[in-house]
Protein backbone atom coordinates (compact mmCIF):
# COMPACT_ATOMS: atom_id res chain seq x y z
CA UNK A 1 0.00 0.00 0.00
CA UNK A 2 1.39 3.36 -1.03
CA UNK A 3 1.73 5.84 1.81
CA UNK A 4 3.47 9.13 2.45
CA UNK A 5 3.53 9.89 6.17
CA UNK A 6 4.52 13.42 7.23
CA UNK A 7 5.66 14.36 10.71
CA UNK A 8 7.41 17.19 12.51
CA UNK A 9 4.83 19.94 12.28
CA UNK A 10 3.70 21.98 15.24
CA UNK A 11 3.61 25.39 16.87
CA UNK A 12 6.75 27.50 16.75
CA UNK A 13 7.56 31.11 17.52
CA UNK A 14 8.60 33.53 14.78
CA UNK A 15 12.28 33.07 14.03
CA UNK A 16 12.21 29.47 15.14
CA UNK A 17 12.90 26.26 13.24
CA UNK A 18 11.15 23.03 12.42
CA UNK A 19 12.19 19.93 10.52
CA UNK A 20 9.50 18.10 8.61
CA UNK A 21 9.92 14.46 7.61
CA UNK A 22 8.03 12.40 5.07
CA UNK A 23 8.43 8.63 5.13
CA UNK A 24 7.46 6.73 1.99
CA UNK A 25 6.03 3.24 1.79
CA UNK A 26 4.86 0.96 -0.99
CA UNK A 27 6.74 2.33 -4.01
CA UNK A 28 10.30 2.67 -5.24
CA UNK A 29 11.17 5.92 -3.47
CA UNK A 30 14.55 6.39 -5.13
CA UNK A 31 12.94 6.69 -8.57
CA UNK A 32 10.55 9.48 -7.63
CA UNK A 33 11.03 13.21 -7.53
CA UNK A 34 9.91 14.51 -4.14
CA UNK A 35 8.42 17.86 -3.27
CA UNK A 36 6.90 19.79 -0.39
CA UNK A 37 3.81 21.91 -0.89
CA UNK A 38 1.91 24.17 1.48
CA UNK A 39 -1.69 25.20 1.67
CA UNK A 40 -2.68 28.19 3.77
CA UNK A 41 -6.31 28.68 4.86
CA UNK A 42 -8.47 29.82 1.96
CA UNK A 43 -5.64 29.54 -0.55
CA UNK A 44 -4.55 27.05 -3.18
CA UNK A 45 -1.83 24.50 -2.59
CA UNK A 46 1.54 25.76 -3.78
CA UNK A 47 5.01 24.37 -4.27
CA UNK A 48 7.60 25.05 -1.57
CA UNK A 49 10.58 22.98 -2.70
CA UNK A 50 11.48 19.96 -4.81
CA UNK A 51 14.34 17.51 -5.13
CA UNK A 52 15.23 15.11 -7.93
CA UNK A 53 15.20 11.35 -7.44
CA UNK A 54 18.92 11.06 -6.72
CA UNK A 55 19.03 14.31 -4.79
CA UNK A 56 21.34 16.04 -7.21
CA UNK A 57 19.13 19.03 -7.91
CA UNK A 58 16.73 21.12 -5.86
CA UNK A 59 14.32 23.98 -6.47
CA UNK A 60 12.71 26.46 -4.09
CA UNK A 61 10.00 29.05 -4.29
CA UNK A 62 11.61 32.48 -4.03
CA UNK A 63 10.10 33.35 -0.64
CA UNK A 64 11.68 30.25 0.95
CA UNK A 65 15.14 30.46 -0.60
CA UNK A 66 17.82 30.72 2.05
CA UNK A 67 15.43 29.72 4.84
CA UNK A 68 14.24 26.25 3.83
CA UNK A 69 16.31 23.24 2.77
CA UNK A 70 14.94 20.09 1.17
CA UNK A 71 16.94 16.87 1.38
CA UNK A 72 16.36 13.15 1.04
CA UNK A 73 17.78 9.87 2.27
CA UNK A 74 17.02 7.16 -0.26
CA UNK A 75 18.30 4.48 2.11
CA UNK A 76 15.60 5.52 4.60
CA UNK A 77 12.90 6.31 2.00
CA UNK A 78 12.50 9.70 3.62
CA UNK A 79 12.47 13.31 2.46
CA UNK A 80 13.01 16.25 4.79
CA UNK A 81 12.26 19.95 4.89
CA UNK A 82 14.40 21.99 7.26
CA UNK A 83 12.65 25.28 7.94
CA UNK A 84 14.56 28.11 9.61
CA UNK A 85 13.74 31.73 10.38
CA UNK A 86 10.06 30.91 10.29
CA UNK A 87 7.55 33.70 9.78
CA UNK A 88 3.84 33.90 10.61
CA UNK A 89 3.08 33.82 6.88
CA UNK A 90 4.66 30.35 6.71
CA UNK A 91 1.67 29.05 8.68
CA UNK A 92 -0.01 26.36 6.59
CA UNK A 93 -0.57 22.66 6.18
CA UNK A 94 2.53 21.19 4.56
CA UNK A 95 2.15 18.25 2.18
CA UNK A 96 4.66 15.75 0.88
CA UNK A 97 4.41 14.84 -2.81
CA UNK A 98 6.00 12.12 -4.91
CA UNK A 99 5.88 12.07 -8.68
CA UNK A 100 7.39 10.11 -11.52
CA UNK A 101 6.85 10.56 -15.23
CA UNK A 102 6.77 7.26 -17.08
CA UNK A 103 5.84 8.79 -20.44
CA UNK A 104 4.22 11.89 -21.88
CA UNK A 105 0.85 10.46 -20.93
CA UNK A 106 1.58 8.48 -17.76
CA UNK A 107 2.52 10.13 -14.50
CA UNK A 108 2.43 8.56 -11.04
CA UNK A 109 1.64 11.01 -8.22
CA UNK A 110 1.21 10.42 -4.50
CA UNK A 111 0.31 12.82 -1.68
CA UNK A 112 0.68 12.67 2.06
CA UNK A 113 -2.04 13.64 4.51
CA UNK A 114 -0.36 16.88 5.52
CA UNK A 115 1.14 18.25 8.71
CA UNK A 116 0.16 21.57 10.30
CA UNK A 117 2.81 24.22 10.86
CA UNK A 118 1.78 27.24 12.90
CA UNK A 119 4.14 30.16 13.42
CA UNK A 120 2.89 32.41 16.17
CA UNK A 121 4.03 34.14 19.33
Amino acid sequence: QVQLVESGGGLVQPGGSLRLSCAAFGFTFSTYRMSWYLQAPGKERELVAGITSAGGSTIYVDSMKGRFTISRDNAKNTVYLQMNSLKPEDTAVYYCNADRRYSDFQVSVYWGQGTQVTVSS
